[in-house]
């Protein structure tokens, strides 16, 4: 049943429309529209809750957008829509303007207080032939609600329907919220540097699949990848290379801070790893004084990993510590701060535990919450940090022994940096083949038979050793990390293999459309797209 709220909005917003549509000098006639199947629409990820009623909204140059004016956000929400169906259908649709033209069918963005709606990012959507009501109680389950309504318009209109061109939305209801709160994928600029631009490209579409993290690994071995304006030379000298021998790159302040916004406006936390006490050539070089594995430190292209460390008995290097985490956390609003903590396999245990221990706190001074690889788990740190399982179950349960939550990463299943098979062009294999079926066929609440109340949520990382471009990465991700924003989003009586690769086959025009060089796995069959690379327009 509709709840008393829904039905005091609804009465409210169709008052609205009749008003509105009662003030045009011409109303035209209601369209028949076909019978459709909300049920049979290839959605990604797979709502809680699908309720056909088998018609369809007109969509057409008759509607306009109209949210909840004085909550926040809703109107940027509504704003953001226009703007993706401009781009993926040519149509422009107002938003809160009172406009001369006809206005017969309205999408309505509705700030609700319905109880039903209790997590944040809920949102329930109704759709009939003359109106579409989208409600949540935040702006961000509105934004996530309007991603699968992008997903409900067709690419092409039918124009047998009327005079104009129609697109028609399936009919019904659509009740839905997140399975886990974090939703991540992590991207590895430190091995290859990818600019401002790939980094949005990524976001946007980490974006229409509801994820909403993405972690940076900013320094590493080959680079380091952000500017920090009290130690000038971790870019100027550890910022000038990378995997491979090019020419490398980094961030100013000002870009990390064009690519937080540009996350924020899709609500998705940015996640800053600094990798220590292992990782740090890139910083040991630009600042020798840094160094703990006793070795003159030297610019470094290759792939071999744990020889590097901080020395982690120096004072000075945890005031270089504080200065970074500082100066990262005050451009950062998200609530964590990665500190990597992994393979520091020639730093002693007892120097890895005081190290990890000093920095929790430099962390925790700055106003963040610690997350580190699953390594950290070793040291005395409180439950308020994170551990994030990538390797050891050991550890995972160290870490859940202290109270701590875990985000679940384990990289023979969710590693994207992982071949697809033997012949695939990029990635590595050490940790497994993970072709797109054993990426979707498993369970992150019982991998490893962990409590289901420790897992924050799941996290799909891609390290860049063998890729160098943004079609690479692309290659690497997708259609692969659309399968982990399912297994992160919808609950599992609602993941079914044989469901989800028709599913899967039917994001093919939009990775088309969006020029994304996906993997054509031979396991889907993938639909036919009237776009291709050479006649992409940006969505």
């Amino acid at each position: 049943m509709m709840t008393k709220t829904f039905l005091t909005k609804s009465i409210f917003f169709l008052a609205l429309a009749m008003v509105v549509i009662a003030c045009q000098k011409k109303q035209k006639k209601r369209i028949p529209m076909p019978t459709t199947d909300l049920s049979k629409v290839s959605l990604m990820p797979k709502p809680v809750k699908t309720v056909p009623t088998h018609s369809a909204f007109a969509l057409d140059q008759f509607t306009a957008i109209y949210t909840s004016k004085s909550s926040t956000g809703f109107e940027e929400v509504g704003k953001f829509l226009s703007k993706k169906l401009k781009s993926k259908i040519n149509l422009d649709i107002p938003v809160n303007e009172e406009t001369s033209n006809i206005v017969e069918r309205i999408i309505y963005i509705n700030q609700s207080d319905s109880i039903e709606l209790g997590a944040t990012e809920a949102y329930q959507l109704y759709i009939n032939q003359d109106s579409i009501i989208l409600n949540a109680n935040t702006a961000e389950g509105a934004f996530r609600g309007i991603q699968t309504l992008r997903q409900l318009v067709p690419e092409t209109s039918n124009d047998t329907l009327a005079e104009q061109a129609i697109w028609p939305v399936p009919s019904g209801k659509i009740v839905d919220n997140p399975n886990f709160a974090y939703r991540g994928s992590m991207l590895d600029v430190a091995r290859h540097f990818f600019n401002v631009e790939d980094v949005k490209k990524y976001i946007d579409l980490l974006s229409y699949y509801k994820i909403n993290v993405l972690h940076l690994h900013l320094s590493d071995d080959q680079g380091w990848r952000i500017e920090i304006k009290s130690w000038p030379k971790l870019t100027e000298v550890g910022g000038s290379t990378e995997v491979g021998g090019e020419a490398g790159g980094y961030y100013t302040q000002e870009d990390y801070k064009e690519i937080v916004q540009y996350a924020a406006e899709r609500y998705m936390t940015i996640i800053p790893e600094i990798d220590m006490p292992g990782h740090t050539n890139a910083a040991s070089v630009s600042y020798p004084f840094l160094n703990g594995n006793g070795k003159t430190p030297k610019l470094y292209e290759g792939t071999h990993v744990g020889f590097s460390t901080f020395d982690t008995r120096k004072d000075t290097v945890y005031s270089f510590i504080d200065d970074v985490v500082r100066e990262i956390s005050e451009i950062t609003p998200g609530p964590y701060f990665h500190i990597g903590g992994d393979e520091s396999h020639v730093t002693k245990k007892k120097d890895y535990i005081y190290f990890v221990n000093r920095v929790e706190k430099i962390v925790q001074k700055h106003g963040k919450r610690m997350i580190g690889w699953d390594e950290v788990a070793i040291a005395d740190i409180d439950s308020t940090s994170i551990s994030h399982w990538w390797s050891s179950e050991e550890n995972a349960k160290k870490a859940i022994e202290k109270g701590m939550q875990i985000i679940v990463s384990p990289a023979k299943k969710a590693y994207l940096d992982m071949s697809y098979d033997t012949l695939s062009k990029h990635g590595l294999h050490w940790a497994a083949y993970i072709p797109v079926d054993t990426a979707y066929v498993w369970s992150p609440e019982e991998y490893g038979g962990m409590p289901l109340e420790n897992i924050l949520g799941v996290e799909a990382p891609l390290w860049s050793e063998t890729i160098s471009n943004i079609d690479e990465l692309e290659y690497l991700a997708f259609p692969r990390v659309i399968g982990y924003s399912e297994l992160s989003w919808s609950i599992p009586e609602n993941r079914d293999w044989e469901d989800y690769k028709i599913r899967l086959a039917d994001q093919a025009p939009f990775l088309d459309r969006m020029n994304v060089k996906y993997y054509p796995s031979p396991l889907i069959d993938w639909k036919k797209s009237k776009y291709s690379y050479e006649t992409i327009e940006k969505d």
